[in-house]
């Protein structure tokens, strides 16, 4: 279901108003939760980074492994694009970080910058 939502909801609100994301983002629904985030996906391609950022923000502190995941994932694509934008959200929030959010989201990153980040020396 949530894979397909970069496809179905992210390509029909890539050029319109991003509050229903927004609005997805702060349901108590799983599926709500990841189609939040999955749908930023196509505006990451076109290296526009704003709504993905936010619903990360708006999910650092959700519970579930699913949105850890799903919000890592986002953020390392990010990171392929820009990378100093991915590093200031990180250095921002990565101690607030569920740790499976933190390790998707540093997944390609150099073995020391890694570390740096999982021994909080950032």
């Amino acid at each position: 279901m949530d894979s397909s939502a970069g496809y179905i909801v992210g390509a029909y609100l890539a050029d319109k108003d991003k509050q229903p994301i927004y609005r997805m983002a702060e349901s108590i629904n799983l599926w709500e939760l990841r189609i939040a985030i999955m749908s930023t996906f196509p505006m990451i391609r076109t290296n526009d980074f704003t709504a993905t950022l936010t619903v990360s923000h708006l999910l650092l502190n959700d519970e579930k492994d699913l949105i850890h995941k799903a919000v890592g994932w986002m953020l390392r694509e990010i990171g392929k694009r820009d990378l100093s934008v991915e590093e200031g959200f990180l250095k921002a929030h990565y101690k607030d970080m569920p740790r499976t959010m933190l390790l998707y989201a540093i997944e390609k990153f150099h073995e020391k910058d890694r570390k740096r980040y999982l021994l909080g020396m950032v």
